[in-house]
């Protein structure tokens, strides 16, 4: 019943307009040579009205033209896929964090309980500094696990593309937690030698969501700059913001965030349309900042010891859920079709205005969206997000992957879901992707793509860190998975 109700309304303009264009088409048949001529001889009667109606017409299409944005397309994106040398078990993991000597045995075993319920399997990846023994956290290090990430994904972009680095225009780097002098940005534009007119941002402190506002930064920028490439790095730095303390609330993420990364190539240029991937339709940020609940809830502070870490608040999942709202608030009327939201408009009438006891109404935003990537933060993130959209196992198969696969890489998991979804070989012409994030702050941050054409893996190898093993995947994951003590 509610999918014939959604074709009927979605053809509601054909169906309204089919009689009109059947009287025109009746009309127009009967028309006789003679009929033609009177046209033609009052045209010529009247020549100087009808070429300022041109000229208006023309004025107002050139106006139209000039004010409507510019297209922004995706031309390719690489995620950074680390050796051998950098993969963490779950009992790597816990025995570094003992061998460590900064946890109580308390704390190592609510570590312990944490990476058994968290998903993340028995592939992710931490930097040398913290796999080394004893682990040695600095500032050389941190820049080497930066260099490795930055550099190895946008060689690869830049491989995959055949876009040369000094046609690049606009950089955008985004890491949350480190911020060295010089920035992260002025990395990428020393290592590649990009031309001295480049526009360089560098993001910091915004967050796993910082990735999107990085897309919308780039696309405001390519607005501005004409016929530019805008490369944008998604990323975040573990080796100088492990959490060395006994504060629980601090000690959560140790055991979600990985090391990961992210680079994406933008164009401008009506030209490469036709070899992208694919068109950013649109952005919305939601900032929930002005709530100190909202805040406070993801704080980087010292703990009572004085050492610093990231401190999450019981608060996260509701401030989130209040984020989303208000996030897919706005986006649900670019996205849903007109069905959808006359439905959402009569539940909201009848609460708001009749006083009506009825459920608020869900939009159904698997007929706005054939992909979702939702930020992999953490099992119970994807769990809330499900539910309350109602989603497929199918849906959520790239986010839960991503999490077992790679853990939470902060603003570039999304990327990873992307690219799990085109292994996969589900990417095809006219689908439409969804990529929704969360951060600190607090943010709620959306990206919708629509795919230009098919996306056939056997032309990712290179680019896309599933490839050589999407045969394993999807995997079950259990709400519980031991940790093997060591002999």
């Amino acid at each position: 019943l509610k999918l014939g109700y959604h074709i009927v309304v979605s053809n509601a303009v054909y169906v309204l307009l089919a009689p009109f264009a059947a009287a025109l088409a009746l009309r127009a048949s009967r028309l006789t040579p003679s009929d033609l001529a009177a046209a033609r001889a009052y045209l010529l009667a009247n020549l100087q009205l009808a070429a300022s109606l041109v000229s208006v017409a023309t004025a107002l299409a050139t106006a139209y033209l000039a004010r409507r944005p510019r297209a922004v397309y995706l031309l390719d994106f690489a995620c950074y896929k680390p050796g051998p040398d950098h993969v963490v078990t779950r009992e790597t993991f816990m025995r570094q964090s003992s061998k460590a000597g900064a946890f109580t045995d308390d704390n190592l075993a609510f570590q312990r309980k944490i990476l058994e319920r968290s998903g993340l399997g028995q592939g992710t990846y931490f930097p040398a500094a913290v796999l080394n023994s004893p682990p040695n956290p600095c500032m050389a290090e941190a820049r080497r696990e930066a260099e490795a990430v930055m550099f190895g994904a946008i060689d690869s972009l830049l491989a995959k593309t055949g876009v040369r680095a000094r046609d690049i225009g606009v950089v955008v780097v985004n890491c949350s937690l480190f911020n060295p002098t010089p920035s992260l940005s002025a990395m990428v534009v020393n290592h590649y030698k990009l031309r001295r007119n480049v526009a360089s941002y560098n993001l910091g402190g915004m967050g796993c969501s910082a990735g999107l506002i990085s897309i919308d930064l780039a696309k405001q920028l390519l607005q501005v700059h004409r016929n530019s490439y805008a490369l944008v790095v998604s990323m975040e730095n573990i080796t100088l913001n492990w959490y060395w303390g006994n504060d629980r609330s601090m000690l959560m993420s140790n055991c979600l965030f990985r090391m990961g990364g992210a680079a994406i190539l933008l164009s401008n240029r009506a030209a490469d349309k036709r070899r992208s991937k694919y068109q950013l339709m649109h952005t919305v940020r939601t900032h929930h900042g002005a709530d100190d609940r909202a805040y406070r809830c993801v704080f980087q502070e010292e703990d009572k010891a004085g050492r610093v870490g990231v401190a999450l608040s019981k608060d996260l999942m509701a401030v989130a859920g209040e984020a989303l709202k208000t996030n897919i608030t706005t986006l649900g009327p670019l996205v849903l079709p007109m069905s959808e939201q006359i439905l959402f408009l009569t539940s909201l009438i009848g609460k708001k205005i009749f006083g009506l006891k009825m459920k608020p109404y869900i939009p159904d935003f698997k007929m706005a969206f054939e992909h979702f990537c939702i930020h992999a933060g953490g099992r119970a993130v994807l769990d809330t997000i499900e539910k309350n959209l109602e989603l497929s196992d199918w849906h959520m198969e790239p986010s839960r992957m991503t999490l077992n696969r790679w853990g939470n890489t902060s603003s570039s998991s999304l990327w990873y879901e992307l690219a799990y979804t085109e292994a996969k070989g589900r990417v095809r012409r006219g689908h439409r992707a969804w990529q929704i994030a969360f951060g600190s702050g607090f943010k709620c941050n959306s990206a919708v793509w629509r795919a230009l054409k098919d996306i056939h893996p056997s032309k990712e190898a290179g680019s896309n860190p599933w490839i050589e093993e999407i045969h394993r995947f999807p995997v079950e994951v259990p709400k519980v998975e031991s940790v093997v003590s060591s002999p």
